[in-house]
């Protein structure tokens, strides 16, 4: 399977934290690997889709609860000012829609702020494993 995501959601069941901050039948919030930013979450349908227009119904429905949930929780844990929302969906490996939902800090450099945010993702090693599945643990006691 080369989906990242979907050979991730079929090993939910012993997924760490950071893989499974918190998910419901249509979609799994997880925390971004390769970045130096915690706070960058990946929120990915659960069945393989490739494009936005595909989604269903059901999931476009709870779609922008998913984002607004995991902005609240993000700013209860880390303080962000706001919320980054973007969906891309074309690098290899990663076509599986995906939004990321990154956490803009109030100390945030102008050179990072806006979609120079990408910068900081495709690091590595980055935030390690175990400081994301922390924050994940964090994030859902968060979650409302």
């Amino acid at each position: 399977m080369t989906c990242v995501s979907c050979r991730t959601d079929a090993a939910l069941a012993t997924a760490p934290p950071r893989e499974h901050i918190a998910s419901d039948t249509h979609w799994r919030a997880a925390h971004a690997f390769g970045t130096d930013l915690l706070g960058w979450l990946v929120l990915v349908p659960r069945r393989h889709v490739t494009a936005v227009a595909a989604l269903t119904d059901a999931e476009a429905a709870t779609l922008g609860a998913w984002q607004v949930r995991l902005s609240r929780a993000l700013h209860a844990v880390t303080g962000c000012e706001k919320t980054y929302i973007a969906q891309f969906a074309e690098a290899e490996g990663f076509a599986h829609v995906h939004f990321h939902i990154v956490a803009r800090m109030p100390d945030q450099a102008p050179e990072l702020k806006g979609p120079r945010v990408f910068a900081l993702l495709g690091a590595e090693p980055g935030v390690s494993a175990g400081r994301r599945d922390e924050f994940a643990l964090e994030l859902r006691r968060r979650l409302v």
